[in-house]
């Protein structure tokens, strides 16, 4: 995975790099591929505790982060608010927090979920808003869609240049690069009666699973099958990868994930967490 940039808003005195193949950085190493043992369903808190939830009514005892549900590919998150304008593209700004920190369902409102720092390597989230000193964020957890609020000192900012199209209509998939397709193939995507679920999402995390040979590397997203709760034993994660023959591109075969050529995912490897994936009906 390669470097976030450091945002306008935080430039600091150092040269902001250009993506390489290096792992994410900000300071310190926070996004790194990750080599798991794992199929997460497809085919430690540190530092001082986070603040206190805002929005608790007099004589109740704010819940301690730890004590609130995961947001997680793995949970679903009750209360959580849906996204609003599924097709808007954002700036590239994107977050990991830097130590577990409650969501809340709006600016000094109720906590419904905690964050943690890593999930499938680090957590990179995609700002969707901002208000005052808090950052509207997609979630990974169910149902699609999901978003929540995060106090804007619990996460270190960075940009993405990237952006990726799936359309599946077309069943092309694009990469783009400061507003530039910067590579364009023929997909397969989810059947009719496992169909991929559109709206935005984004890179959740990349491992290497060596129990399976159909991709050297998978690209689980912040999204989930809208038919099957489970693949193989996981949550129903959609991810990005490859197949062992070329038959399946162009087809809708597969059972919601969406299959891409090996040079495709070499390039979408280089991609850094947190970069919005946008799926739509073209």
């Amino acid at each position: 995975m390669p470097q976030h940039t450091s945002p306008p808003q935080v430039a600091s005195s150092e040269d902001p790099s250009r993506p390489s193949r290096k792992p994410l950085l900000i300071g310190a190493v926070v996004g790194v591929v990750a080599v798991l043992a794992v199929v997460i369903g497809f085919a430690a808190f540190s530092g001082p505790p986070a603040a206190s939830p805002a929005g608790i009514a007099a004589g109740e005892v704010a819940p301690a982060a730890g004590e609130l549900p995961l947001s997680s590919t793995y949970t679903t998150v009750d209360g959580a608010p849906q996204d609003s304008a599924a097709t808007s593209k954002t700036d590239g700004l994107v977050v990991h927090p830097i130590r577990e920190t409650p969501v809340h369902d709006a600016p000094n409102g109720r906590a419904i979920a905690r964050m943690e720092p890593t999930q499938i390597g680090d957590t990179w989230l995609p700002v969707i808003g901002e208000d005052s000193d808090w950052v509207q964020v997609l979630l990974p957890s169910k149902p699609n869609g999901s978003t929540g609020w995060l106090r804007s000192e619990d996460v270190k900012r960075a940009n993405t240049p990237y952006l990726v199209t799936v359309h599946l209509g077309s069943k092309k998939l694009e990469l783009h690069r400061d507003d530039k397709v910067v590579g364009q193939w023929t997909v397969g995507i989810g059947k009719e009666s496992a169909p991929t679920p559109t709206g935005r999402t984004f890179l959740l995390g990349a491992f290497s699973d060596k129990k399976q040979t159909y991709s050297p590397v998978i690209l689980p997203l912040g999204t989930h099958s809208p038919t099957h709760d489970t693949f193989g034993g996981g949550p129903g994660t959609v991810a990005i990868h490859t197949w062992p023959t070329d038959d399946v591109y162009g087809t809708a075969t597969s059972d919601g994930c969406i299959r891409v050529p090996a040079d495709a995912l070499d390039q979408l490897s280089e991609v850094p967490l947190g970069t919005l994936v946008m799926i739509d009906e073209d």
